[in-house]
This record gives structure tokens, sequence and C-alpha cells, in this order.
């Protein structure tokens, strides 16, 4: 089993997976924070990014979707800095890292890429929650134990 303490580790092991590998993994970090986001086009960006069988014309529109979802849920935040709304904006560029190809990806990619957005989701739900018993800490736990569950899967 492979126990992940570090960002460090977790980063080398994501660029580590094939393609396959890095959109699946994007995907399931995606869905666990889909419930940040009220959008439910990305349950169906989700469910393209992580099926194996996916078609390169699925996966296009999938992107698509994600993009239009990135952009509709920017134009919500606004200027007064809604939490909510920022955390589902993040939860929707999440998907799109789910969805893009990895030699689209931005450094890091795919599922590097997923993570961190899925982090700053959660980060945002915590600001807007004023929770003190919760830590954005916790994302990046339960991050390093999932890909050390589908690695040891």
């Amino acid at each position: 089993m492979t126990t992940i303490s570090n960002d460090s580790e977790f980063k080398q092991l994501l660029e580590s997976l094939s393609d396959l590998q890095q959109r699946q993994v994007a995907a399931m970090f995606v869905q666990h924070v889909l419930p940040l986001s009220a959008d439910k086009r990305l349950e169906r960006v989700i469910r393209v990014a992580i099926d194996p069988d996916a078609t390169a014309e699925e996966m296009a529109a999938a992107l698509k979707t994600a993009h239009a979802v990135t952009f509709d849920c920017h134009a919500r935040c606004g200027a007064e800095g809604n939490w909510t709304d920022q955390a589902g904006y993040f939860v929707a560029r999440a998907a799109v890292a789910a969805a893009t190809l990895p030699e689209h990806s931005r450094a890091g990619g795919p599922a590097w890429q997923a993570a961190m957005s899925a982090r700053m989701a959660h980060t945002s739900m915590l600001i807007d929650e004023l929770d003190e018993n919760k830590s954005a800490h916790t994302e990046c736990e339960w991050q390093y134990r999932s890909l050390s569950d589908y690695l040891k899967a």
C-alpha cells in the first residue's frame, strides 16, 4: 500500500498515472465536492469522465459543458464574494480539469488540477460556514487516502 503524506508525493504519483487513470482520479476528486455545486450538468460531465469507454466526442461535449458551467458560475460569483457560489465555480473548474485531455492540461496534469480546484471549493465552503471544527486540510487528507486506495485496487 502506498502511503501519501505530502503534496510532493501526491503530485508525483498523480503524474505517473496513465491518461485514463488521470481522468478517473480527477473525476473521483470532483465527485467528492460535487455536492458543493447546485449545477446538475456537472453530474453528466463526471459520468463521462469516469467512463473508461467514453468516446472522444463524448469527452469533447463534456468539456464544453464543464466550461459553460464554469462561465455561468463565475458570472454568479460577482463582486460581493458569495462563497457558496465561489465553491460552485471551483467545482466546475475541477470538472473542466477532469474532462481535459492530459496533453491540453495545465501544469501537473488533469488529476492535479482537479485536486487543487476541489480543495479550493472545499475551502470556499469552509469560509462560508465559518465552522472552527473543520479544516481545509481534511480535503487534502481525503485525496491522499483516496489516491492510495485507488492505487491499491
